[in-house]
């Protein structure tokens, strides 16, 4: 059996469309079935512009490896308009993320790449979500809460206790539960990776608190939580001042670190990997990556984004998507 591989394109007037078409012009050889899902006008004006003849089947009949596109009901005057934010590519991404998840849910395919959409578009068109994770995860039946959020980079990867709200409201939302459920996504992921050592977790405050003398969450959520963890066998270990914890990940003493706010564990993370780390959902039902970028409407057309991530997300998508062992 040839796994299945959806590929949204997201925001089609974004990057989305044309880094796909890059990377077809490239002659890739594939050992799975690639399903494209968006507008093909999208793509057919950068395979024009990149000299590159479609190479796309139709349908989902042909189980074969190879690139497939599906573009959902509801876009059929659908014009494009590479480089501009305009609220037809925000129905476009979102009618095709609900496409996908149909697939996903039906166990039609075994993992989903997602390309960049723009969050003000989606919503411009109706979809009441902040981004991708909230919709997926409402569409596979789970809270914002029981999803983690994690980059994954060659050498520092990330998970997030937090993900976008004010930094006032982060510790409130540090609770011993959702440190727990994020240890627990995160060392499992690491095991899929095959990566030894323990998952490092990060102190809230300064100095990890400095022993209750700069504030008491250590004590009272974050050790409670990576007690609970160890006791059920998981290889965690700290809390770690967040300003050393990372350069010892770097050096190669923790596979993963798990961080109590964006910033804290993104700004270290983006310091070394911008432009070729994977935004991964843990705890969603299937297997889902991202590029770490937005829709960069200003670069569409020039092509001169960095492929990198898009490439990293694919190839991460396919490693998880094989069976271990």
């Amino acid at each position: 059996m040839h796994p299945t591989i959806l590929t949204t394109l997201g925001d089609p007037n974004g990057l989305g469309p044309e880094l796909v078409c890059r990377w077809l012009a490239t002659g890739p050889r594939l050992e799975e079935r690639l399903v494209l899902i968006g507008p093909e006008p999208a793509l057919l004006i950068h395979a024009a512009r990149l000299n590159l003849k479609p190479c796309w089947r139709k349908g989902l009949e042909d189980e074969s490896p190879g690139v497939t596109l599906l573009e959902p009901e509801g876009l059929n005057d659908f014009t494009p308009r590479p480089g501009e934010f305009h609220a037809s590519g925000g129905l476009a991404a979102g009618l095709s993320l609900d496409l996908a998840c149909d697939l996903l849910l039906s166990g039609r395919a075994a993992s989903l790449v997602t390309c960049p959409l723009n969050k003000a578009g989606l919503h411009a068109a109706g979809f009441d979500f902040p981004g991708h994770t909230e919709f997926l995860a409402q569409r596979a039946g789970l809270g914002p809460h029981d999803v983690c959020m994690h980059l994954c980079g060659p050498t520092l990867r990330v998970s997030l206790v937090t993900t976008h709200p004010p930094l006032r409201e982060v510790p409130a939302l540090v609770t011993q539960e959702k440190v727990l459920h994020c240890l627990r996504l995160t060392a499992r992921f690491v095991s899929a990776l095959g990566l030894p050592g323990p998952v490092a977790v990060c102190g809230l405050n300064p100095h990890a608190g400095e022993s209750g003398r700069i504030g008491d969450e250590e004590s009272t959520i974050i050790e409670p939580a990576i007690a609970r963890a160890r006791s059920e066998g998981l290889d965690v270990a700290g809390p770690f001042p967040a300003d050393t914890v990372f350069h010892r990940a770097w050096k190669g003493d923790f596979p993963a670190v798990l961080a109590m706010y964006h910033d804290q564990g993104l700004g270290p993370l983006k310091l070394v990997h911008f432009g070729e780390s994977v935004n991964v959902t843990l705890g969603l039902p299937f297997v889902r990556t991202s590029v770490d970028h937005g829709t960069g409407y200003d670069l569409v057309g020039r092509d001169c984004a960095n492929m990198g991530s898009f490439l990293a997300a694919l190839d991460l998508a396919r490693r998880l998507s094989r069976p271990v062992g």
